[in-house]
C-alpha cells in the first residue's frame, strides 16, 4: 500500500493547506511583479507616487516565499515522513512481543474477541491449528475436529443431568408357547433448552423408516421393533407413551396409527418455550421378545452426567452384561446390585460429556440356557 493510500485526512488536510498558501504566495509575487513593471510604463498623473511603492521587492519576495516554501515543505515533509516511519517501525518491533502475547491472551480468555474479529470458517481454522499444534499431526487433527464439530457444533440441543431408568418384567399374559415376551419400561430425564416445540415419538417396524427418523433429532425418538408374527406394531400393547412432562407438568399428547407403526406428537406448553433450561420427562412402554437377549439404547444429542438404571428384578434373567461405546477418558462406573440383597438392578453412572450416538447395549442370558448346575446354583441364589 502507498504512502498516499495510508495518509491520514488530517494529514492529507495539512498538506492541502500547506499547498494551497505556496500557490497562493508564488501567485501574489508574480501578480504584484506585473503590476510594478505595467505600472513603470503608464502615466499616473496625480497617482505618481504609487511608482515609488516597493512593488518589485514586494513581489519578488512573495515570490521567493511561495517557491522557496514549497520545496523546504516538501523537503521537510519527506523527511519526516521517512523519520516517522523509521520510529514506527522502530516501536512495532520494539512491542511486537508485547502485542503478540496480549493477543494471544485475549483470544485465549475471551471467546467473544475471536467471534468479533472471525467468522465460521476461520474459527474452523484456528481450532485445527491449535489441535494441529498439540497433536503434532496435520491429517488426524483435522478429521478428529471435523467429527467432534460435526456431532457437538451441529447439535441443536445439550442434555444435563440424564436419567434413564429401565425395567424389565415378564410380560406372561403376552407371551405365547413359542415366544416369551418381556415388558420394557423406559424412562428419560433431563435438563434442557428444547430446540424446537413438538415432541414426536415414533415406533415403527420399516429399517429405512427409522433410518430417517433418526436423523430427524431432538423433535424425533424413534424405536425400532422388528416384524415378528403375532405382533401388531400400530397395537398400544406393542409401544405406547405413557407420559411427557416439563418441570412436571403433564403435557397433551396425540396419538396416529399407520401399517408401519405408531406416532405419539406432543406441543410443549408456552413456558417451555421461553428460551430458558426446563427439565423434560417421559416414560413409554414397550416389548421384547426374552429371547432377543438384547436392548440397545442411544443418546441423541450432547449429554453430561449421564445415569442408567435398569431393573431386571421380576424376569427370568439370570445374567446381565453391558457394553458401551463412550469415547472418554474416563470409564462409566458399572454397580450391581449384592446377590445376597433382593432384586437385581445394574446401574451405569457416567462424568462429563457424551457425544451423540454414545451408545448402551444390555446382552442376558436366561436361566434356562444356563446349564443345570448353573441354573440350580442361579436359583438357590
Amino acid at each position: 500500500m502507498s504512502r498516499k493510500e495510508t495518509a491520514s485526512p488530517i494529514h492529507r488536510l495539512r498538506r492541502t493547506k500547506a499547498a494551497l498558501l505556496a500557490v497562493s504566495l508564488t501567485l501574489a509575487g508574480v501578480l504584484i511583479l506585473m503590476s510594478d513593471t505595467w505600472l513603470g510604463q503608464i502615466d499616473l498623473g496625480a497617482w505618481t507616487w504609487v511608482k515609488a511603492l516597493p512593488l518589485g521587492e514586494l513581489g519578488g519576495a512573495l515570490l521567493s516565499a511561495g517557491l522557496i516554501g514549497s520545496i523546504v515543505d516538501y523537503s521537510a515533509r519527506r523527511d519526516q515522513d521517512e523519520a516517522t516511519s523509521r520510529r514506527f517501525r522502530q516501536i512495532i518491533s520494539e512491542q511486537a512481543p508485547t502485542i503478540r502475547d496480549a493477543v494471544i491472551e485475549g483470544f485465549a480468555f475471551r471467546p467473544e474477541d475471536l467471534q468479533r474479529i472471525s467468522d465460521s470458517r476461520q474459527l474452523d481454522t484456528i481450532a485445527v491449528n491449535a489441535m494441529t499444534l498439540r497433536l503434532g499431526d496435520d491429517q488426524f487433527a483435522r478429521e478428529i475436529y471435523a467429527d467432534l464439530r460435526d456431532q457437538a457444533v451441529q447439535a441443536a440441543e445439550r442434555w444435563h443431568d440424564v436419567q434413564v431408568r429401565i425395567r424389565l418384567s415378564n410380560a406372561l399374559e403376552r407371551s405365547t408357547y413359542r415366544t416369551s415376551l418381556l415388558d420394557v419400561v423406559v424412562e428419560w430425564e433431563y435438563t434442557t433448552v428444547p430446540a424446537d416445540s413438538l415432541r414426536r415419538f415414533v415406533c415403527t417396524n420399516d429399517r429405512t423408516v427409522y433410518a430417517d427418523l433418526r436423523r430427524d433429532v431432538p423433535v424425533t425418538s424413534a424405536w425400532y421393533i422388528a416384524p415378528r408374527p403375532g405382533v401388531d406394531i400400530a397395537a398400544r400393547e406393542v409401544y405406547e407413551l405413557l407420559e411427557l412432562t416439563v418441570d412436571g407438568r403433564p403435557q397433551s399428547i396425540g396419538r396416529t396409527t399407520h401399517p408401519t407403526g405408531q406416532i405419539y406428537t406432543a406441543t410443549l406448553d408456552d413456558d417451555a418455550r421461553r428460551g430458558e433450561p426446563v427439565r423434560i420427562r417421559h416414560i413409554f412402554r414397550t416389548v421384547t421378545p426374552a429371547w432377543g437377549h438384547r436392548l440397545f439404547f442411544e443418546l441423541p444429542q450432547p449429554a453430561r452426567n449421564v445415569s442408567l438404571n435398569l431393573d431386571y428384578t421380576n424376569t427370568s434373567i439370570a445374567d446381565l452384561r453391558v457394553s458401551d461405546t463412550i469415547a472418554t477418558a474416563r470409564p462409566a462406573r458399572i454397580g450391581r446390585t449384592p446377590a445376597s440383597a433382593p432384586g437385581k438392578t445394574l446401574a451405569i453412572e457416567t462424568a462429563g460429556w457424551l457425544l451423540p450416538t454414545t451408545g448402551f447395549t444390555f446382552t442376558w442370558t436366561l436361566e434356562s440356557e444356563l446349564p443345570q448346575t448353573d441354573a440350580k446354583r442361579s436359583k438357590a441364589a
